[in-house]
């Protein structure tokens, strides 16, 4: 009878489905599987469409959020189906003119500006809150690498002038708050100096080593609650000031920096129970590398849950560059309400790896209601995962460069996974250098990317391929491709850039 119902005639499935009931707490992944016959089937090429940089669908579907060219204006759409009429038999011929237009699939709810003249969208960076009447977007002005050093900032790290974090209604674009960050630096590439889990929001300010908690409120405020950095109570500043004798000119350690470095000391004296070789042991493991801890600063932060934090401390250049796999780093959970750091990490730990392949789902901290999140295929949920990243584990070279690898990857990062079926393992094969679930630019490939059934390993459901339909293109020019799958609609749009070259958009859907 299982396999009966795992026919892969969709009309065989629809009639099963009347009579088998699937078990209990199991009826989402039985509908799922409706994906196998329900796939993008036809391409529209080169599709007229405004030229657009096109970010992504939020998670229930219902928008499609855009910025101009010249990053000045939010555009949101609203997918549409295309339909269209024939006087004979429509599979017969190809679509009318009017159907191979952008807007046959998508409506346009509204255009707004949102930077000034001197700033401009960071066109990588948007959140959108669980109940999708919110959503989050950054401007910015040009970065500066020559700041000037000023009192509590690191050295070293660049400047921008202004920073604003927008918060707009995506129902009709109205814009209901902002908050400004003056000389200040925020990684804003693929919202990773932001992180959202329920209504508050952790924006990680890099140059002043300051965790910012805020608050969405309904009425549609951003309010600051916390903050945590040079001071971790709400207090500490008072009582710092009121007991520090007059006219004295030393200086303090950021209260996160005496959290870490008071765990890393006690962790250390407990290590040994003999109190004459304790000493020896804290000589070597503490104050020898008592100034590479001061150094270690905050790179990315993300919550665990609302009293949580999981805090990725590493050095200055780990700070402001794009790869840091080989570079050293600790990962600490910080209890906000405490203030306390629970437990720590180095970047090598086999402990935390173990933890990191079995509770994966753990760190992406999905609300509990978000019906499509907490579907997406990972290590920890799905065995197809997790034979491939224990095949990779196998295959490395050294066991420790392939941890630090892995856990290049946490803290994670905010909303950077698409939910559509077409990317669970479950039910999908397809090449992971070329185009997966997380939101990044692929290089372009000249083949189609072929997504394979898992049940039957032989037959390709789908294609999608990036790019003009002729292929004619110069091999020397680089070429970027990004994918945007709506999360359930047989519906996504690939995304060709080459340098000097108009973009090109197609569209694909099943006919």
């Amino acid at each position: 009878m299982v396999r009966f119902f795992r026919s892969g005639n969709l009309t065989s499935r629809v009639f099963d489905r009347q009579f088998l009931s699937p078990r209990p707490g199991a009826a989402v992944n039985t509908i799922r599987q409706f994906y196998e016959n329900l796939v993008p089937s036809y391409t529209i090429f080169d599709i007229d469409c405004p030229d657009y940089s096109f970010r992504k669908f939020t998670d229930d579907g219902k928008y499609l959020v855009a910025f101009s060219r010249n990053h000045q204006d939010l555009i949101v759409y609203r997918p549409i189906w295309l339909t269209y009429s024939c006087n004979e038999e429509c599979d017969s011929h190809d679509l009318p003119p009017k159907a191979k237009r952008f807007d046959s699939f998508f409506k346009q709810l509204y255009s707004i500006p949102l930077a000034s003249s001197n700033e401009y969208i960071c066109k990588d960076f948007f959140l959108y809150m669980e109940s999708h009447q919110f959503g989050l977007f950054a401007t910015s002005t040009a970065q500066s690498n020559d700041s000037t050093v000023t009192e509590g900032a690191v050295h070293g790290v660049p400047s921008i002038e202004k920073i604003t974090f927008y918060l707009v209604r995506l129902e009709d674009g109205v814009i209901l708050d902002e908050k400004a960050f003056c000389n200040d630096f925020i990684n804003l590439a693929h919202s990773i100096g932001a992180y959202l889990y329920e209504d508050l929001l952790c924006i990680v300010s890099l140059r002043y080593q300051t965790i910012h908690i805020v608050q969405i409120r309904d009425s549609g405020n951003l309010v600051e609650v916390r903050r945590i950095g040079a001071f971790c109570r709400e207090d500490d500043e008072l009582f710092l000031h009121s007991h520090v004798q007059t006219g004295y000119g030393g200086s303090f350690l950021p209260g996160i920096k005496q959290r870490l470095l008071s765990y890393i000391f006690r962790k250390t004296w407990n290590e040994v129970p003999d109190q004459t070789l304790r000493v020896q042991h804290l000589k070597k493991k503490f104050y020898f590398h008592f100034q590479d801890y001061v150094d270690l600063i905050i790179w990315k932060v993300q919550f665990l849950d609302r009293h949580h934090l999981f805090i990725k401390f590493g050095s200055m250049d780990g700070g402001v560059s794009r790869s840091t796999d080989q570079n050293l780093a600790f990962f600490a959970v910080y209890n906000m309400e405490t203030t306390d750091i629970v437990s720590l990490y180095q970047n090598s730990s086999e402990e935390l790896y173990s933890l990191f392949e079995q509770f994966y789902d753990h760190f992406h901290a999905n609300p509990q209601n978000s019906s499509l999140g907490k579907f997406i295929s990972s290590h920890s949920n799905d065995i197809h995962a997790l034979d491939q990243l224990r095949a990779m584990k196998n295959k490395a070279s050294s066991s420790s460069q392939f941890v630090k690898k892995m856990m290049a990857s946490l803290p994670y990062t905010c909303q950077s996974q698409s939910p559509s079926p077409y990317f669970d393992l479950s039910l999908f094969r397809y090449d992971e250098k070329l185009i997966s679930a997380i939101d990044r630019h692929r290089h372009c490939t000249e083949h189609p990317i072929k997504f394979i059934s898992v049940r039957s390993p032989n037959v390709v459901r789908f294609k999608i391929k990036p790019g003009s339909d002729s292929g004619a293109s110069d091999s020397r020019a680089k070429r970027i491709s990004s994918f945007l799958f709506h999360p359930f609609f047989p519906l996504a749009l690939s995304i060709q850039q080459t340098y000097m070259q108009p973009t090109v958009v197609n569209i694909h859907f099943r006919r």
